[in-house]
């Protein structure tokens, strides 16, 4: 059984995270995702549209991810690696070179990114929007939400 393990915020959910964790999963037999506690975005100098339970609980809906933890700080992928007997890191290649040092615990890949999408540009464009036309867009992804729970 070949465990794979990623992290990442996955706030704003789109098609990119997607792409990621389908290619993830593709490369095993189950995929764990670390979603980032509000407090570590804090601490990274990020700002969430979604709390972590919501973002934790999107995710987990996903068919290819089969578990969720809390990523709590970048100390811990290396415990991590260890206690969910991990086979392959995995992250996008906007991190290429960033966790190498992981490579004497697991496999270490970096996947390439999905083209013209990424939540930094996708909230550049929402803070150019005005207020009416946000709240409109955040309805929608309430929406979203709420098809999610609907599922359970």
């Amino acid at each position: 059984m070949k465990t794979i393990l990623t992290y990442g915020t996955f706030d704003l959910l789109h098609v990119g995270h997607v792409n990621l964790l389908e290619r993830l999963r593709a490369l095993g037999d189950k995929l764990i995702v670390g979603v980032s506690t509000d407090e570590f975005n804090l601490l990274k100098g990020k700002q969430c549209i979604y709390g972590y339970a919501e973002r934790a609980k999107i995710v987990g809906a996903l068919g290819c991810v089969d578990l969720v933890i809390p990523e709590h700080n970048w100390e811990q992928k290396s415990e991590d690696i260890k206690e969910y007997n991990i086979d392959i890191f995995g992250i996008g290649a906007d991190w290429q070179g960033k966790f190498d040092e992981l490579q004497t615990l697991c496999e270490v890949i970096y996947l390439p990114r999905t083209p013209s999408i990424s939540t930094t540009s996708l909230k550049k464009a929402l803070s150019q929007i005005d207020s009416d036309a946000i709240q409109k867009i955040k309805q929608g992804l309430d929406g979203v939400l709420d098809i999610v729970k609907a599922l359970e």
